[in-house]
C-alpha cells in the first residue's frame, strides 16, 4: 500500500497553529475581527503574547504533557501528521510512503529541503535517532511499545528510511505522527532544558524556568512566507483565575485551561471566541485502583458507573462541550459504538442495590489535580453521586507534578479523576500505550491476560482502520465494560479562547500549539 500527495504538501506546511497549552497574540494593526472570519487578510508580522498554566519539564518531553506541547508544536515537527476528523496520515516531513504487503515493513521517502535551527540538514539517521529515542524508556513515552516493535532501520539513503516490525503495527502511524523529530547533537542540552533545536517554524530562544518562553520565526522555515508572526511570548500562568483575568484584561489574546463557564461567558461578551479542539478530544474519567480492598470487588465498580450523573457532568462543568460515554472511543473513532455507551447510565437504584451487596465500604480518596477547576468541579460531583448510593469519599487534591507521578507510578490508593487521551488515534494505541489502559501495566493495577489478548490481537492487525481491526475493537471495549477499571463520564474538548483579532488557530490530535497559520488584525 502506497501513499503519495505532494500536492497536499503546501497545505499541509502551512496548516497548523493549536493549541493545548493557551495561544494569544497583540497587535497593533486593523481592527478586531471574528477569529473564524474567512474575509480577513493575512497579516504578516507582530508579536503574539500566550499563556500557559506549566512549563516544560525536560523529563516529561515525549510524555504528551502540557507544557511539553507548547514546545513541541512551536519548535518540532513530525513525519506525518493525521487531519482532525480521521486517522488518515498526510505528508509532513515523510512526503509519501508504501506499506508491505504483509504489514513488516514500510518505506518512507523524506523530504530533502528540511533543516534544523542549527543549520544542519535534516536526514533519515534523524528519524531513525529521534524513534529510538523516543523507545527508551528512560523517557516514559506512552507510544514507547509500538515504537520498541520497530526491529530494524535502513538509512542507507539519506532521503528514505526504511522500517521494520517485529509484527504488523496497526497503529504505526501513530507514533510517525507523534514523535517529534529531535536534534542528536543537542539530546543532552534537551534533557536538562537548556536548548530544543527542531525543525519547526519556530525558535526557542529564551526560557526563564516557570517564567516565560520566547520563540521567533524560523528564518529558513522551510514554507515560503510562513510563519506570518515575528515572535512568540509566552507567560507560564499556573492559576486558572488568572489566566481568565489575563484574557478578560487584554494582558494576552488567548487562553486554555480556564473554567468552561468563564470561557462561555468571554464568548457571549462578544469580544472572544471559544474554539472547541475537535479531533483532540479527551476523556473525563474516574479512575480505580483494583488493588484496593473495596475496589477490588467489581461490584463496587459497577455501582459507581450507575451512579455517576454524566450528563450533569458534561451540562455543568463543561458547558454542554462534549457528551457521555461508557468506552473511551470519540464519535470519529472506527470504534465507537451507540449501543455500548448506553451500557451504564444513570440508575441509582442499582447502584445501590450494588452496594448493599458489597456490605461495608470503608471512605474512599478521590484524587485530583488541585488548581483545575474542572477536575474539581467533576470531583465534586462524583463524591455527590457517590453520597447518594451510600459510599463515602474524601477529596484528595494534589499538585500537578505529584498528580503525574501517582499515575505513572502506580500509586493512587483508590479513586481518581482526570482527562485521558490517545482515544482518538488508532483504538490499539489507547490499549498498549496511554497510562490508564496499558494492558500490561496501567495506573489501576489491572491484569488480566484476556485484556491483555484482545488489547494485542487488535494492535497487530496491520489496517488499523479496516473491518478486522473494528472486530478487534469491539472485544476490547467488552473488556473495558466487564472489568470497570476505568469508568468513563465522556468526551470533553480542549478550548481555546481568543480575542477576535487572533486568525487562523489550527491543532493537532494531541492538542499541540502550532503558529505557523496565525496572523493578527
Amino acid at each position: 500500500m502506497s501513499f503519495d500527495r505532494r500536492t497536499l504538501l503546501r497545505g499541509v506546511g502551512l496548516s497548523a497553529l493549536a493549541i493545548f497549552g493557551a495561544a494569544a497574540c497583540s497587535s497593533a494593526v486593523g481592527e478586531q475581527q471574528d477569529a473564524g472570519s474567512s474575509d480577513a487578510t493575512p497579516v504578516r508580522g507582530g508579536t503574539l503574547k500566550t499563556a500557559v498554566t506549566q512549563d516544560v519539564v525536560p523529563a516529561n518531553f515525549l510524555t504528551n504533557t502540557a507544557g511539553a506541547t507548547t514546545v513541541i508544536g512551536l519548535v518540532y515537527e513530525s513525519l506525518i501528521r493525521y487531519p482532525h476528523d480521521e486517522v488518515s496520515p498526510t505528508p509532513l516531513l515523510a512526503e509519501s510512503w508504501t506499506l508491505a504487503d504483509d504489514g513488516l515493513s514500510l518505506t518512507l521517502e523524506l523530504r530533502d529541503d528540511v533543516t534544523f535551527h542549527s543549520g544542519r540538514p535534516f536526514t533519515s539517521t534523524d528519524a531513525e535517532f529521534s524513534i529510538r529515542t523516543y523507545a527508551d524508556p528512560t523517557w516514559t513515552a506512552q507510544l514507547r511499545s509500538t515504537a520498541a516493535a520497530i526491529t530494524a532501520f535502513d538509512t542507507t539513503d539519506p532521503h528514505r528510511l526504511v522500517l521494520t516490525f517485529a509484527h504488523p503495527l496497526g497503529n504505526i502511524f501513530d507514533l510517525l505522527d507523534t514523535v517529534p523529530i529531535l536534534d542528536s547533537e543537542s539530546i543532552d542540552q534537551l534533557r536538562t532544558g537548556e536548548k530544543f533545536v527542531g525543525t519547526g517554524p519556530f525558535v526557542l530562544t529564551e526560557r526563564t524556568p516557570n517564567q516565560s518562553l520566547t520563540f521567533v520565526r524560523n528564518d529558513s522555515y522551510r514554507v515560503p512566507e510562513r510563519p506570518y508572526l515575528d515572535r512568540v511570548e509566552v507567560s507560564i500562568i499556573p492559576d486558572a483565575q488568572a489566566l481568565t483575568n489575563a484574557i478578560r484584561s487584554g494582558q494576552v489574546q488567548a487562553v486554555t485551561n480556564i473554567n468552561y463557564r468563564d470561557a462561555e461567558t468571554l464568548a457571549n461578551g462578544g469580544a472572544h471566541t471559544t474554539n472547541n479542539l475537535e479531533g483532540a478530544e479527551l476523556q473525563i474519567y474516574v479512575g480505580t485502583n483494583v488493588q484496593n480492598p473495596a475496589l477490588s470487588d467489581v461490584r463496587l465498580r459497577r455501582a459507581i458507573a450507575f451512579a455517576l450523573d454524566r450528563d450533569r457532568i458534561i451540562t455543568e462543568v463543561f458547558r454542554g462541550a462534549g457528551y457521555p460515554i461508557n468506552v473511551p472511543w470519540p464519535k470519529t473513532s472506527p470504534a465507537y459504538d451507540e449501543d455500548l455507551n448506553a451500557t451504564f447510565t444513570l440508575d441509582t437504584d442499582r447502584a445501590k442495590a450494588l452496594v448493599a451487596e458489597v456490605g461495608n465500604i470503608p471512605a474512599l480518596p478521590l484524587t485530583y489535580q488541585a488548581g483545575n477547576p474542572y477536575y474539581e468541579a467533576t470531583a465534586q460531583i462524583v463524591q455527590a453521586n457517590l453520597a447518594e448510593i451510600g459510599v463515602t469519599v474524601e477529596l484528595d487534591p494534589v499538585e500537578s507534578a505529584a498528580f503525574v507521578k501517582q499515575l505513572i507510578g502506580q500509586q493512587f490508593p483508590a479513586l481518581w479523576v482526570t482527562f485521558h487521551s490517545w482515544a482518538q488515534y488508532t483504538p490499539s494505541t489507547l490499549t498498549v500505550s496511554a497510562y490508564p489502559f496499558n494492558a500490561l501495566k496501567n495506573a489501576s493495577r489491572y491484569e488480566s491476560p484476556s485484556y491483555q489478548a484482545a488489547a494485542d490481537a487488535a494492535w497487530q492487525v496491520a489496517d488499523g482502520t479496516g473491518d478486522e481491526a473494528k472486530e478487534k475493537y469491539s472485544a476490547v471495549s467488552l473488556e473495558l465494560l466487564e472489568s470497570l477499571f476505568l469508568i468513563e463520564i465522556g468526551v470533553t474538548f480542549n478550548q481555546v479562547v481568543t480575542a477576535n483579532s487572533v486568525h487562523g488557530l489550527d491543532w493537532t490530535k494531541r492538542s499541540e500549539v502550532l503558529l505557523t497559520d496565525v496572523f493578527l488584525s
